[in-house]
């Protein structure tokens, strides 16, 4: 059995947990960044918008590697429509 079709041919987000886990893949694929975790996930009219935090420069210790946010949209099939750092910061830094 081959896995790599879903890589060819992803087929329809159900959900937003496969919306999740598709931005997560197309942001690391785009960056070379390794996926941190997912901080948002609503419906679009057109698909979905996906936060994706990734740690942009690892470091050690941890609390100070530099994160990035990216906003990811994708249609409905997991297609990439667009995509945008929106925040960069320290993994200790907390929001107001």
């Amino acid at each position: 059995m081959s896995h790599h079709t879903d890589k060819q041919r992803p087929g329809p987000i159900r959900g937003p947990v496969g919306a999740a886990r598709r931005a997560g893949r197309r942001v690391s694929a785009l960056t070379g960044h390794e996926v941190d975790g997912v901080s948002a996930v609503s419906p679009h009219e057109d698909g979905w918008r996906v936060r994706v935090d990734v740690v942009e420069v690892p470091r050690i210790p941890d609390t100070t590697s530099l994160m990035a946010t990216y906003e990811v949209e994708l249609d409905h099939d997991g297609h990439l429509i667009q995509y945008e750092r929106v925040r960069r910061y320290r993994r200790c830094a907390t929001d107001d």
